[in-house]
């Protein structure tokens, strides 16, 4: 008897298709430069690595133990961290902390938590349409009723609470949002707090970029969910961009209202076993004495944005929204380039890898291109120069 899989039917893996892409290009002679990458290239910081590394060699047992719900080798590591992230001052607020092994696997928790287990059926809401599909993707798996909010250049990637059905069980959000650089507001994050406090909705919030903003305006979820003591609401932080390359790093918190986070800690508690300590400490160093290594790479992707953008924006290409956090831009995909008609954004993808080797992530009517690689150094700068001159896009 022939075994088969016992998962539902998968749609392809849209990065396997955009290397599929890649591969039959340079199998052509074809050059690529690649602007897909969503991680940070090159190492951790120094100040992280250095730290990190006495914290290998120590001989204390809590540095290398189980971190489980705690973390007995970094103490007070998830208010640290969070308190890290902001000039807001956290202490004397009720909130609750836990430390986690980066956000992703705590994902599939946060609808668990909120009540989608054991077969019951929970509503939920996510930024995933554009979006970092791995909250819609864990919502699949676990049988949940899973539906994007409307994000799109109309409303500049802030969704409408009007669509916001009542019944809605948890709000699953990210601002700073990948892959537009959208971030949320003081006023914004107010409106979404008292809407969910006034309908007993659950709201959590991916902070994953929230380090690498560039604009004066942002705010994070915690420094607004504070002052509505009947919210119930999460946000979680991660190492991962923080620290340039902290992606294999695997370090992260929550913070939120105590009911919440006692939920997933529940949970957490049952099914992990805690970060790695040294790794902890080492990010954590970095975040309490280096920000100036961190501020030098947030920098460094805000200029480089601000080059990619005056290049593409010479040659006729739409921004879906200006990008204001992180290291992606959303394009609007245009409808005709290189003298053909242009159905979507897989298709100009496709066609830019072919002609000129620029590689981009497409999303529906969308092409995202990241500057975590060296898209300032001349021979790249100008390589996106030339491709986009050849596109010769329009709208």
């Amino acid at each position: 008897m022939t075994q088969e899989s016992r998962l539902p039917a998968q749609s392809g893996n849209l990065f396997q298709l955009i290397k599929q892409m890649c591969t039959e290009a340079q199998g052509n002679g074809k050059k690529i430069w690649p602007m897909t990458i969503g991680a940070p290239t090159g190492p951790a910081l120094l100040s992280a690595r250095e730290v990190a590394a006495g914290a290998v060699m120590s001989g204390e047992k809590r540095m290398h133990e189980y971190q489980d719900n705690s973390s007995p080798g970094v103490p007070d590591f998830a208010p640290r961290f969070i308190q890290a992230h902001t000039e807001c001052n956290l202490s004397g607020h009720d909130i609750g902390y836990l430390p986690i092994p980066g956000t992703k696997p705590m994902l599939g928790l946060i609808p668990m938590a909120c009540g989608g287990h054991s077969g019951n059926r929970i509503k939920i809401r996510t930024m995933t349409d554009p979006g970092y599909p791995t909250p819609a993707v864990w919502a699949r798996f676990l049988n949940q009723d899973c539906f994007p909010l409307e994000i799109h250049p109309g409303n500049k990637f802030y969704f409408s609470l009007d669509d916001v059905n009542f019944h809605t069980d948890l709000l699953m959000l990210n601002y700073p949002h990948n892959p537009s650089g959208q971030i949320a507001t003081r006023e914004y994050w107010k409106e979404v707090c008292a809407f969910c406090e006034k309908h007993n909705i659950r709201v959590f919030n991916d902070a994953a970029y929230a380090i690498l903003v560039h604009s004066p305006d942002a705010c994070t979820l915690v420094e607004v969910a504070v002052d509505f003591p009947n919210l119930s609401w999460a946000e979680a932080f991660s190492a991962s961009k923080v620290i340039n390359n902290g992606t294999g790093w695997r370090v992260g918190a929550i913070c939120g209202s105590p009911d919440f986070v006692r939920d997933i800690a529940t949970i957490k508690g049952e099914t992990d076993s805690g970060f790695v300590a040294p790794m902890a400490a080492g990010a954590l160093h970095a975040m309490e004495h280096d920000q100036t290594g961190i501020s030098e790479c947030r920098e460094m992707y805000r200029k480089r944005i601000e080059l990619l953008t005056s290049i593409l924006r010479e040659n006729n290409m739409e921004l879906a929204v200006e990008p204001k956090a992180g290291f992606f831009t959303l394009w609007k995909a245009p409808t005709r380039a290189f003298g053909v008609e242009v159905q979507n954004g897989e298709l100009f993808n496709q066609l830019m890898i072919e002609k000129t080797g620029l590689v981009g992530v497409h999303f529906g009517p969308y092409i995202r291109y990241a500057v975590t690689a060296p898209v300032d150094e001349s021979e790249f700068t100008v390589a996106i120069q030339d491709g986009f001159t050849q596109a010769k896009v329009q709208y």
